[in-house]
């Protein structure tokens, strides 16, 4: 074990080698958290004769867990009997699974929900409420009812204090009901239950006291009220727990996190350790001090000093685009001269704020021919043939899951159409009958009394004999097996062929569906449990394949935990980042801040940094100011041209990238996570690009306003002095938005930029020789 300590740095060893106890480990990006966890259980194990069946790791992502397992595993020679190392959600589930005697509600085979099926609950308990969705929309009711499970606040303590309020917790009621009927729980149900069930059955709650004697806890600052919640009962009994987390890297507050998890650790456990890892393993020295000279200013922090032995390295790059277009042409041109000097296309990655900014990105990707992959799209587990083949297993595992009944019960095209799965549904409530029990009656009762005519008849009798064929083999056979049975009694694959637009997009399809089935085979699940657990439990990063040769686009949040040589990141715009709707709040403000820093400190070698004069969202377009952001990052850290001396590019040039002849031609040229093959680099020169003047001009229109620019990188040259036309508090007039209140004008380029007030619309950034506001004389 010597030998492995001394190849940490004093500041690992010391978290590493620390004595049990309350530990807090401040971890800077890069600095080797996941080695001082993985070393920390080896330690325990080795040195101080700890049980692995007495450590309890707990992670954010499938992936992180799976890193770490094989880390540990390569330390003590597969010597892992009993450790439990997995996500808070894994976790809970398994102690769910293992006490679900000492619960009310649900028994060992209850299912969990994802966000489609919690969706569709929504809608039911909705419509049994008699409530509009269009007047309280699906996804904000949902959100209110996830916030209050992330702070432990079931439906009967759940206090209204407003109209909508008092409806989200008619909706939240009605929805437990559906999902105790359906045996059934959503993600932040498997939190909340564990933690009741512990202040609930002491008995329970001391068996994983002496279980878990060691816990040790990666991100903590992402962790919500009920994930601390769960750790502070276990830890209360020994207080033998190390967490690693950052404050300035906690950026997920829009799904509960909270970094002042963090304080109360301190608050909890005065006298834990507390331990700084500033040495950074990835960056250079001159993006960490750009990247600290931004962190800076966010208040109630505790200040790291991250070095590196990296010394020195490329300045940034900054660059003022016209618009998104030539924003997205910039980034391309980068990225062909990084491919020159020695850089693949899965060194680079593309960052932004929002999803929707990637739109412009893809298509000049696709138009360029150089391949790139999406993380956030279309997700493997999303995907329709996927979520019905997922759906025909969970109902075999659980008969009561009415979700997957639903939406199974037709698909393929078996003749229930919506009238008969009415009167079937009708039936069983008459009969106190889950639907699934009701059509198994129908198959194997020929006395039951029922309402049905004989073509309907036959095809509910059809269909629940093969239910309770499969149901019937689901502890003798394998996951494969028995999904191997439903796809041929199903015969889904002509479903699929037939529904396709080609043979390609029927392949495609099919492709998905193989592969889901070998995650059945060779994903390790043993159980039809283990394995709807498994699926039910991946994140969207768990599914980014290693070394694609592909450029990444992915949105700040999504890049949390990763690293790329080349980091571009695009919009940097006050109202993109930060976002718009943070600039009123401090709190937010800093968590913006927070989430530009992980940006920075994804990279390795080049940080690349753009913004544009004029942006269009939902077809208007406007000025766009320069993220406040920038302004914190020290002169002598960025290089940029001052848009008054770039000089203009052609908008033909040869492509750098093309299909090689041994891969799959698509129309799209791009790679996901799909099993087809994928592009490789092609010799430069022979292809054109089609020019982009035509339809989509990059190159700025004269008679528009020029660019500006930071005060901090212009050359200078000063225009002579203006006076803004409008003024705070004036009343103007918009043709499309109406009246409206200015709230601020600033002169900008040759422009002037009016922030504008519009009742029920809210406030406009316009340019003032775009929007021809009237002013209103009062």
């Amino acid at each position: 074990m010597q030998a492995y300590l001394d190849t940490l740095n004093e500041q690992q060893k010391t978290a590493v080698t620390t004595p049990p106890g309350p530990v807090l480990v401040l971890a800077g990006p890069g600095s080797g958290k996941t080695r001082v966890l993985t070393f920390r259980i080896a330690y325990l194990v080795q040195e101080l004769n700890i049980a692995p069946w007495n450590i309890l790791a707990v992670t954010f992502t499938n992936k992180a867990a799976k890193e770490m397992r094989n880390r540990v595993e390569q330390l003590m020679d597969g010597r892992l009997r009993g450790l439990m190392m997995g996500t808070f959600h894994s976790t809970c589930a398994r102690i769910l699974r293992q006490e679900t005697d000492s619960m009310t509600h649900y028994d060992r085979n209850f299912v969990i929900f994802d966000t489609a099926d919690q969706q569709q609950v929504v809608k039911q308990a909705m419509a049994d409420l008699n409530l509009d969705d269009k007047k309280h929309p699906v996804n904000k009711m949902l959100n209110g009812i996830s916030n209050a499970k992330n702070e432990l606040i079931t439906p009967d303590i759940y206090t209204a204090t407003n109209y909508i309020a008092e409806v989200t917790k008619r909706i939240y009621a009605r929805y437990q009901e559906i999902l105790y009927a359906n045996n059934a729980m959503d993600f932040d149900d498997l939190l909340m239950n564990v933690v009741h069930l512990f202040d609930q059955q002491p008995q329970v709650l001391q068996k994983y006291q002496q279980k878990y004697q060691h816990i040790l806890v990666d991100e903590f600052q992402d962790t919500n009220t009920a994930q601390y919640g769960l750790l502070q009962r276990i830890a209360s009994a020994h207080a033998n727990i190390l967490v690693v987390g950052d404050s300035d890297q906690s950026i997920y507050k829009w799904r509960g996190a909270d970094y002042r998890n963090i304080g109360k650790f301190r608050e909890s456990y005065p006298e834990a350790e507390v331990i700084l890892l500033e040495q950074n393993y990835r960056s250079t020295q001159l993006i960490l001090d750009a990247a600290k000279a931004v962190i800076l200013h966010n208040p109630n922090r505790v200040h790291k000093d991250l070095f590196t032995e990296r010394k020195g390295g490329e300045k940034l790059v900054l660059r003022e685009s016209y618009d998104e277009t030539e924003e997205a042409e910039t980034i391309v041109n980068n990225i062909e001269k990084l491919l020159l000097n020695g850089y693949s296309l899965n060194d680079c990655a593309v960052m932004y704020r929002t999803n929707a900014q990637s739109r412009v990105l893809e298509e000049m990707f696709m138009r360029t021919t150089i391949p790139y992959r999406l993380v956030g799209a279309t997700q493997f587990y999303k995907r329709r043939e996927v979520k019905d083949a997922i759906a025909y297993m969970r109902l075999i595992h659980n008969p009561a899951d009415s979700v997957s009944f639903n939406r199974v019960i037709n698909t393929p095209t078996r003749g229930i159409g919506a009238k008969t799965q009415q009167n079937l549904r009708e039936w069983a409530q008459v009969n106190g009958w889950q639907p699934s029990e009701a059509l198994i009656k129908l198959s194997t009762d020929p006395d039951v009394q029922h309402p049905f005519r004989s073509r309907a008849l036959n095809a509910l009798t059809d269909f629940g004999n093969m239910l309770n064929a499969w149901i019937t083999v689901r502890e003798s056979a394998t996951v494969g097996e028995l999904m191997d049975m439903v796809l041929a009694q199903t015969n889904y694959r002509r479903y699929i062929t037939d529904g396709a637009r080609d043979e390609e997009e029927a392949r495609d399809r099919w492709d998905n569906v193989m592969e889901l089935r070998n995650v059945a085979v060779t994903g390790g699940s043993t159980t039809l449990t283990d394995f709807l657990e498994q699926v039910a439990l991946v994140s969207e990063t768990d599914n980014l394949e290693e070394n694609p040769n592909a450029v990444t686009l992915l949105t700040l949040h999504a890049a949390k935990g990763l690293e790329y040589k080349i980091v571009f990141l695009a919009g940097l715009e006050d109202g993109i980042l930060p976002h718009s709707r943070s600039l009123e709040d401090a709190e937010s403000l800093a968590e913006e801040r927070r989430l530009f820093y992980v940006g920075l400190t994804r990279a390795e070698d080049r940080v690349y940094l753009s913004h544009a004069f004029r942006r269009t969202f939902y077809g208007e377009t406007e000025v766009a100011i320069p993220s406040r952001f920038l302004r914190d990052i020290p002169m002598e850290l960025v290089e940029g041209a001052s848009p008054r001396k770039r000089r203009q590019e052609t908008k033909t040039r040869t492509s750098s990238w093309q299909w090689s002849s041994n891969s799959q031609q698509t129309s799209r040229a791009t790679t996901r996570s799909t099993g087809t093959t994928r592009p490789s680099q092609a010799k430069r020169g022979g292809v054109k690009r089609p020019s982009y003047t035509q339809s989509t001009p990059s190159t700025p229109n004269r008679n528009l306003p020029k660019p500006k620019y930071l005060d901090e990188f212009d050359d200078g040259m000063d225009s002579a002095p203006r006076t803004a036309k409008y003024k705070s508090g004036q009343q103007v007039k918009h043709a499309k938005f109406g009246e409206g209140t200015v709230i601020e004008s600033k002169l900008v380029g040759n422009d002037e930029e009016v922030s504008v007030a519009f009742p029920g619309i809210g406030i406009k950034r316009l340019a003032a020789s775009f929007a021809k506001l009237e002013i209103v004389e009062g």
